[in-house]
């Protein structure tokens, strides 16, 4: 029978699908059935800096609120409904306490002093692990990629300096040389990479002329692109591999892990397929190495890596020449 124990970071994990950040990772009752459901691990949904800059400016507003009585003042800061960083701290570790599985932190930053204040308070609740959010919004002409890596990479040494349980970053697919930042990150102790972060885009509503927020579900297939920077960091990385974006069945999960991810995270399919969906994945997975002859996930992972993989077609700029010479094998008729 396929054995499917995992470990990620150095964590121990029952099997590698991991519960990604998510609304659904921000309630008792939701946390509880995706336990049941047999995930592996989970990740708190988000702790975001505007959330801990409202909570700053607040404080402030309350200390000075007696300053300035001149009506034409007017705030600088537009209010923000959240529930505040400390009531997020001690969510997660009533989420700690009540869970068996592994819990995972996440946070998301901007300013170094930032990341590093609470990474510390978030470590303190007793999490297995941490999840930082590196995504840098283009809005600046002036800076450099150097320099925003540069920043990254900081974060990454000032958090690591001060906490003591492992560290992933979730990163953006939009760096320039994606597998020579990879690397700066490894050299600076990263414990995993999660490829990759899926990101609002700006939407409009055509009528109303106004910005819209639709949800932003993946769909099965959109892990290709991880497919690809997976099998390029199995075997040329110190830190574990964690797979996510557009994972939303076990034969998606399986060509994450041909590639070489240790583990893998689920979100979109548990809002499209229900949490159940979590225990057809896993059986699915299990099936495939029974009928394959696989006893444990190392028997297999990283078999279509850069690395292992026999058709090295698969990762090169070539696979389009490779389609053009044979372009009969590829040309899709319509029916007669």
């Amino acid at each position: 029978m396929a054995d499917l124990a995992s470990s990620y970071m150095g964590i121990a994990l029952k099997n590698p699908l991991v519960a990604g950040a998510c609304s659904m990772t921000a309630h008792m009752d939701s946390i509880k059935r995706i336990e049941d459901a047999g995930a592996g691990a989970l990740v708190i949904q988000s702790l975001f800096e505007e959330q801990i800059q409202a909570q700053r400016r607040r404080l402030e507003e309350e200390l000075t609120i007696n300053d300035n009585l001149d009506a034409e003042i007017q705030s600088l800061f537009p209010e923000i409904e959240h529930s505040g960083p400390d009531e997020h701290l001690m969510w997660v570790r009533r989420a700690k306490e009540a869970a068996d599985m592994p819990i995972i932190a996440s946070l998301n930053c901007v300013t170094p002093d930032t990341w590093e204040e609470w990474a510390v308070k978030l470590a303190e609740t007793g999490v297995d692990g941490l999840e930082l959010n590196f995504f840098a919004i283009p809005v600046d002409f002036d800076r450099s990629s150097a320099e925003i890596e540069a920043e990254q990479v900081e974060a990454l040494s000032r958090v690591k300096a001060k906490v003591s349980i492992p560290v992933s970053v979730k990163l953006s697919p939009f760096y320039t040389s994606p597998l020579d930042f990879f690397k700066k990150l490894d050299d600076a102790g990263v414990d995993g990479f999660v490829l990759f972060n899926r990101l609002f885009h700006p939407s409009f509503n055509i009528e109303k002329e106004t910005g819209k927020y639709p949800f932003n579900l993946s769909s099965s297939g959109d892990h290709r692109l991880a497919l690809r920077f997976v099998g390029m960091l199995h075997g040329n990385a110190k830190a574990s591999i964690c797979a996510s974006n557009g994972i939303h069945t076990g034969q998606d999960a399986v060509e994450v892990l041909l590639a070489g991810a240790d583990v893998f995270q689920a979100v979109s399919t548990l809002y499209l397929n229900r949490i159940s969906v979590i225990e057809t994945i896993l059986g699915d997975i299990a099936a495939w190495m029974d009928r394959k002859g696989y006893e444990t996930l190392d028997d297999f992972r990283g078999k279509l890596s850069v690395a292992k993989t026999p058709d090295k077609w698969t990762y090169r700029r070539a696979q389009y020449v490779k389609m053009l010479l044979k372009a009969d094998d590829y040309v899709v008729r319509p029916p007669v």
